[in-house]
């Protein structure tokens, strides 16, 4: 078993609740258009396809044999999410889960969160919590509240990502370099214009943010 099997058995719950809540709220059609910015064809073909067309957008090339899958509707291209070349709400939908705390600083995710805005016309945009215990990438309980300079030292030793993934030390300098969770505060900050929905562990701890608009 590795590292992506764990991540994927912990979150299923939280996938399948937030994709249930997901078309409750922004309610997909059969003539939307949607992009996915920093998502993949196989997060969408475990169900019917609801829109008429899901364009995965990411920094890197993703394999996708849509002839493999004649139910779905769905392209791939390569792309900047802090610098979307499309022109403004091309799109009828925009979704990204736990992508903006990838982009990088501050500054980058004021880009992404200005460009998803400027491209969708309703936004599903997710990020992992600050506040929650839990960090969710190193599966590791406290370490993204300690300082960079500790994180970087207790990363390999003390979380469940590095004992399985025995990281150098120049591959725990990235990931910690690359991963930015946000607070809730800092979140509607760069989504004034949406509602945010708070996902909680076992009732109590923030685990997630979702910025969503749909006018």
């Amino acid at each position: 078993m590795n590292i992506h099997t764990i991540y994927r058995r912990i979150f299923k719950i939280w996938r399948q609740k937030r994709i249930a809540q997901f078309d409750a709220i922004i309610q997909p059609g059969s003539t939307d258009l949607m992009l996915d910015v920093g998502g993949f064809p196989d997060n969408w073909t475990n169900r019917p396809q609801l829109v008429k067309r899901i364009d995965c957008i990411n920094v890197h090339p993703v394999e996708w044999d849509g002839s493999a899958n004649p139910d779905h509707s769905i392209t791939t291209a390569i792309g900047d999410g802090c610098a979307l070349e499309y022109p403004n709400h091309s799109y009828d939908i925009l979704f990204s889960n736990s992508v903006i705390e990838h982009v990088g600083d501050w500054e980058k995710q004021k880009r992404f969160a200005e460009e998803t805005r400027r491209v969708g016309k309703k936004l599903w945009i997710q990020t992992p919590a600050l506040e929650c215990p839990i960090e969710p990438h190193f599966l590791a309980p406290l370490v993204h509240w300690f300082p960079v300079s500790f994180r970087r030292k207790i990363v390999r030793w003390f979380s469940v990502w590095g004992w399985m993934q025995k990281p150098s030390q120049q591959e725990i300098d990235e990931t910690i370099r690359f991963t930015r969770l946000l607070s809730k505060n800092k979140f509607k900050e760069l989504f004034p214009d949406c509602v945010i929905k708070t996902e909680r562990l076992l009732g109590l701890f923030p685990k997630s943010y979702i910025a969503y608009r749909i006018k």
